[in-house]
């Protein structure tokens, strides 16, 4: 299923960095930014996380919170969000369950080769849990800053 703006965004239950399971619905009266990435400590994962990482205190004034979200596991999202001190929780999707219902798991290629993995997406939720804005296949530079933007239409 592909993902709209103004649909319903899919509920899931994911373990997070802080020690807890995050269930999409029970989070309410705020607005959610779920960014989608391949791999943790890489460096276009770095540069996005550290971007949502120095917005982290304006988007949470806004009343939004901000989720990371990869196939990597809670050890390895632990390392990462301790040696960049990202301020948001990490979610992990190993069974890749949740990066499948958001339509963000596909082909890509590197240097010539061909493979599946995690295409980079941000969705941006309202606070009655409806897709907002989707950005697929992002390029990293200034891509927090336009997410943090498009909070102001919300």
């Amino acid at each position: 299923m592909k993902l709209k703006v103004n649909l319903k965004a899919p509920n899931f239950k994911l373990p997070s960095t802080d020690g807890s399971i995050i269930e999409l619905n029970k989070i309410k009266n705020k607005n959610i930014i779920l960014y989608f990435y391949p791999k943790d400590d890489t460096p276009g994962c770095t540069l996005e996380s550290k971007d949502f990482n120095k917005l982290n205190s304006m988007i949470s004034k806004k009343k939004t919170i901000v989720f990371g979200i990869s196939k990597d596991s809670i050890e390895s999202h632990l390392k990462f969000k301790k040696k960049y001190k990202l301020k948001f929780d990490l979610l992990s999707d190993e069974k890749l369950v949740v990066i499948k219902k958001y339509g963000v798991w596909g082909m890509k290629s590197f240097l010539g080769k061909k493979f599946k993995g995690i295409i980079r997406s941000t969705f941006l939720i309202n606070s009655k849990g409806k897709v907002h804005k989707i950005w697929s296949n992002v390029r990293v530079k200034d891509h927090a800053k336009s997410v943090f933007e498009e909070i102001n239409n919300i």
